[in-house]
């Protein structure tokens, strides 16, 4: 065989694999590019830092915990003086790749999700004004905010700018699913093969679709039958006011599924076969047999990835300025 005829055989191998993966209602998931290191350790400095909360205790960190893929792994989340939160905490992990930011939606970027739970009674219970004399009373902060913004000032702006330039990197690349949608016909076994046709024929993908399969539209929780829960979230009617879109919710990423237990909104579900059989039922009418729901679940379980390699940021001591943690005040 020569050498000519190999490229050839190998560029028609990369030029098939190419064609499948762009033909694929999901879309791999890119390693993330990082083109300002000094802004993305600001910014992981700041989602671990507790100072920035008024007990001095909870950081992003603590609902959205990168050791347990981007969540908590509680039905809602539990908030300054141990308030327990309205809702699940979803995955910071490829969060990115969401239309907006929140179940309902009301962030329209990563930056303007960042400053709302620092000012939530409910969740970290302080002000962006203390947040900002906080960081600003710490030299080794006033030195890392002066050279990555190249002023001498520290606004909630920027704080949660580097906040979310570090969380654009919690990307999870790699997935089995990933390597199969570029042609490693072997990456993924014959129940998650099976599975994803599933989830085509069955029409899952027409909410869950693109790289974070999921999160780049809005539907209504209960569409085909009501969604029975006490949770009083009423989605996307909290941002609009209309009555037409309650119980409408941003749709999750399905990816690293397995790992962002309990499910839904309300957190009611901890079993995937369970949250797969419910979305079934509710939201396209459909009975799944239980190999169909093995074979589905397979599938979603190809779609964990690589999960962030998180090394601890040190983080600088208070000074005599730094506000004092109030850990158990209203």
């Amino acid at each position: 065989m020569t050498k000519l005829t190999i490229l050839t055989i190998a560029m028609t191998t990369v030029f098939s694999a190419t064609a499948f993966a762009t033909s694929e209602p999901i879309e791999i998931i890119p390693a993330a590019v990082i083109t300002n290191p000094e802004k993305v350790e600001l910014g992981k400095m700041l989602f671990f830092e507790p100072r920035l909360s008024k007990s001095g205790f909870i950081s992003c960190n603590s609902c959205h915990n990168l050791s347990l893929g981007g969540v908590d792994a509680l039905p809602t989340s539990i908030g300054h003086n141990w308030q327990q939160g309205p809702i699940n905490s979803p995955t910071v992990l490829n969060a990115e790749y969401g239309l907006a930011q929140f179940w309902d939606g009301r962030a329209k970027d990563l930056k303007e999700q960042a400053g709302g739970p620092i000012a939530n009674p409910k969740e970290m219970g302080f002000s962006h004004e203390l947040a900002v004399d906080t960081i600003r009373s710490m030299p080794a902060y006033q030195a890392r905010f002066a050279q990555v913004y190249q002023n001498d000032g520290i606004t909630i702006e920027e704080i949660t700018d580097a906040i979310a330039e570090f969380e654009k990197t919690l990307v999870t690349p790699n997935a089995p699913f990933d390597k199969f949608l570029l042609g490693d016909k072997n990456a993924i076994d014959a129940d998650a093969k099976a599975g994803y046709q599933l989830f085509k024929d069955k029409g899952c993908v027409s909410c869950h679709n693109g790289p974070a399969v999921g999160g780049t539209m809005y539907m209504k929780m209960g569409l085909v039958k009501p969604f029975h829960t006490n949770n009083p979230a009423e989605g996307r009617k909290g941002v609009t006011g209309k009555e037409a879109d309650k119980f409408v919710f941003k749709v999750p990423t399905l990816r690293n599924i397995e790992l962002t237990y309990p499910y839904f909104h309300d957190g009611s579900v901890w079993e995937l076969a369970e949250a797969v059989n419910t979305m079934a039922d509710i939201q396209l009418g459909q009975a799944l047999t239980e190999t169909e729901t093995k074979q589905m679940v397979s599938f979603l379980n190809s779609l964990t990835g690589e999960q962030p390699q998180i090394v601890l940021p040190i983080l600088p001591p208070s000074t005599a300025e730094t506000p004092r943690p109030v850990p158990f005040a209203d």
